[in-house]
């Protein structure tokens, strides 16, 4: 099928729905969200809800609309049409809660893992200095030695992967986005980063976000390995050609 800008002729009109059930307060909203570039329309009109502590998986093959989701959630873009709100706010305003881990490594290949993962560190604590010991304890736990000292542009593709997901998960957000977080990675590691995803969504969150109304940690993941995703897949959302075909899952109100 032709994917144009012309939207009424989308294969699917999106109602509204909430991924991961009804709640009063959304990890993040799509209200009736457009995204063109030229004449090629990569979402059309898409609303949908995400649950806070909720964990939504989203399959759909190339094309389908999925990268461009979570970028638009992480406020790495701007909806054409429509709005995007994360804990109620504009994406921009709450990117301390956000962390994104695109299929791309997105760290520096001349650093070391440590390196890379202090340069970041130190960038989201506004110079500061202080790191307080996450880069070691992330990169521990997702199975790379903190001592390692070899330039990421020497690590296998799985290394890179796992060393993306430590600069993620040291940030300790609230709304974790991850695009095909399973790329080339062995069926044990993708299993052992599925354990440290269930691992991360149980911490507690902090005192300032329970007050503003969150109850528990979020992912959106996005597959095209659905039988890896499974233990995390408390809501599958299909989609297909920027429409979404399908939301199947158990509602629920927010963290347990």
């Amino acid at each position: 099928m032709n994917e144009t800008a012309h939207e009424t002729g989308s294969i699917h009109t999106n109602k509204p729905d909430q991924a991961s059930g009804a709640v009063r307060v959304a990890a993040a909203r799509l209200d009736a969200v457009s995204k063109l570039y030229g004449g090629f329309a990569a979402l059309r009109k898409v609303t949908v809800g995400f649950a806070v502590g909720s964990s939504t998986v989203v399959l759909g093959d190339n094309g389908a609309g999925k990268s461009t989701l979570l970028r638009l959630i992480a406020g790495l873009i701007v909806p054409t049409r429509g709005t995007v709100k994360v804990f109620g706010d504009e994406p921009r305003w709450q990117r301390r809660r956000i962390a994104y881990m695109s299929h791309e490594a997105m760290l520096y290949d001349e650093l070391s893992a440590m390196e890379n993962l202090r340069y970041f560190a130190e960038l989201q604590s506004d110079g500061c200095g202080c790191v307080c010991g996450a880069p070691e304890r992330a990169l521990r736990a997702v199975g790379l030695d903190p001592a390692l000292t070899r330039p990421v542009g020497q690590y296998s593709q799985g290394m890179k992967q796992r060393a993306s997901l430590a600069r993620v998960l040291q940030t300790d957000p609230e709304l974790l986005l991850l695009d095909e977080p399973f790329s080339n990675l062995d069926v044990d590691s993708a299993r052992h980063m599925v354990e440290l995803l269930m691992e991360f969504r149980s911490r507690p969150v902090s005192a300032a976000s329970t007050e503003q109304g969150a109850r528990g940690r979020t992912i959106i993941l996005t597959t095209h390995q659905a039988h890896l995703a499974e233990p995390l897949a408390e809501t599958t959302l299909t989609m297909r050609a920027g429409t979404i075909l399908s939301i199947v899952g158990a509602a629920r109100e927010g963290a347990q």
